[in-house]
């Protein structure tokens, strides 16, 4: 297949889980013999066309356009505030150019030719909706959250963009069955929609890589500052949907009952001011360490490896590869598990194969229960650290969802 292939984000541009999908599938792809042109936005230093990994990306530099939004689209994006337009315009000029060099450059003047289009979430739909009309090729809608479950409300510009790809395109795929289910009760057609897990790379995030070995964890833990204390890890965005700010708040009762206890929070957002709150009022400088920042992966490999559980309590998550690192990492999981949560398909929570726990996120003390019980029990951590492994093993690996997906992608250009 030649797989025409719209990410927002895509090395060397990351925000968040959607990138790291993006990139990982479109190697797989590139993997199994499938030519994958690739269209992300230019950060404003990086190439504008490479060869990336056997996958050819174009970057478009972007023009600044923020001053004509208000003429351009003069609903609600007009009443953002200046760095929310700032941020529509720079999504908005990527999908403009992107698909004026498909059409015009790639296709009209190179006579290069394409199976398929695929577009990832609001942020390239614009470009894989003005494709689709140009070029009359088969349209896959890749959608990794929605805008009522990421802002509870939000915009409706965003929300009318969503729908109208998801409308125009020939397929909907999305990462869980809640996302699934998320999806038909806001009115899209559940008969183009299939829902496909996203994966992580087994090989990679292996507990009994040389890197991970008893002696490296135990330097790398002295290095940040915990020791042989019990590390409980946070690892996301620091948005109010994560929940991290209930974390922080669950540990006060997490001390009660281990008071030697370290929570490492990885990751930047809106809340860091209200993690900083958390702590000052509840005197935890001692027992929170916490890395405002973005973490590149092979750092972030060694947190999970230092870990001795990982907690992601959100509030809306469609699939969560935070949770599927951490699995394939041998980590036990306590996981937020209310309303749209892929949490819920992934952690198994009783039984033989029993591998996290699922929580309200909304109550520190159901979070502390859970961590208390883990954190206290060695035999059962380390249980549910190699039931979390084999669950990855069994149905999350990227050459498992990267055959699910071009299956799915060749039964459509098949019809």
């Amino acid at each position: 297949m030649k797989i025409l292939y719209y990410s927002y984000e895509f090395p060397p541009f990351h925000v968040g889980g959607l990138g790291t999908y993006a990139q990982e599938m479109a190697k797989m792809f590139v993997k199994r013999d499938h030519s994958v042109t690739a269209f992300s936005k230019n950060p404003g230093d990086a190439p504008t066309h490479e060869i990336w990994k056997g996958i050819e990306v174009h970057r478009p530099l972007l023009a600044d356009i923020v001053d004509l939004l208000p003429i351009l689209m003069p609903g609600d994006v007009s009443h953002w505030p200046t760095s929310s337009q700032e941020y529509f315009a720079e999504v908005l000029m990527y999908n403009m150019l992107s698909a004026t060099k498909t059409v015009n450059d790639l296709v009209s003047k190179d006579d290069r030719e394409f199976d398929i289009i695929v577009a990832h979430d609001w942020l390239s739909a614009i470009a894989g909706i003005a494709t689709k009309r140009e070029l009359d090729l088969p349209f896959v809608f890749h959608v990794h959250s929605t805008e009522q479950g990421r802002t509870r409300d939000g915009s409706e510009t965003i929300k009318s963009l969503e729908r109208s790809a998801a409308r125009i395109s020939d397929l909907v795929i999305t990462v869980s069955d809640a996302m699934k289910g998320q999806l038909i009760s806001l009115g899209y057609n559940p008969e183009k929609i299939r829902a496909i897990p996203n994966g992580v790379d087994h090989e990679k995030y292996d507990p009994n890589r040389k890197e991970f070995s008893e002696d490296k964890n135990k330097e790398f833990r002295e290095k940040i500052g915990v020791g042989d204390d019990p590390m409980i890890l946070f690892v996301g965005r620091l948005t109010w949907v994560k929940g991290v700010e209930s974390l922080t708040k669950a540990m006060p009762t997490i001390l009660s009952e281990i008071p030697d206890a370290k929570l490492v929070i990885l990751g930047q957002g809106d809340q860091e001011n209200a993690v900083r709150d958390v702590i000052e009022n509840n005197d935890l400088h001692e027992n929170v360490i916490t890395h405002f920042k973005w973490v590149e992966e092979e750092e972030r490999l060694k947190y999970y490896a230092a870990s001795d559980l990982c907690v992601f309590p959100s509030r809306y998550e469609p699939f969560g590869i935070v949770c599927t690192e951490a699995m394939s990492m041998g980590k036990p999981v306590v996981v937020g598990a209310k309303g749209t949560c892929g949490f819920r398909e992934q952690v198994i929570t009783s039984g033989a194969d029993r591998c996290g726990s699922h929580v309200d996120p909304d109550s520190p003390h159901d979070i502390a229960e859970f961590v208390i019980e883990i954190l206290k029990d060695d035999d059962l951590r380390e249980r549910m650290g190699n039931n979390a492994r084999q669950r990855v093993l069994d149905n999350y690996t990227l050459d498992s969802v990267a055959d699910r997906t071009l299956n799915t992608y060749e039964k459509l250009i098949e019809e």
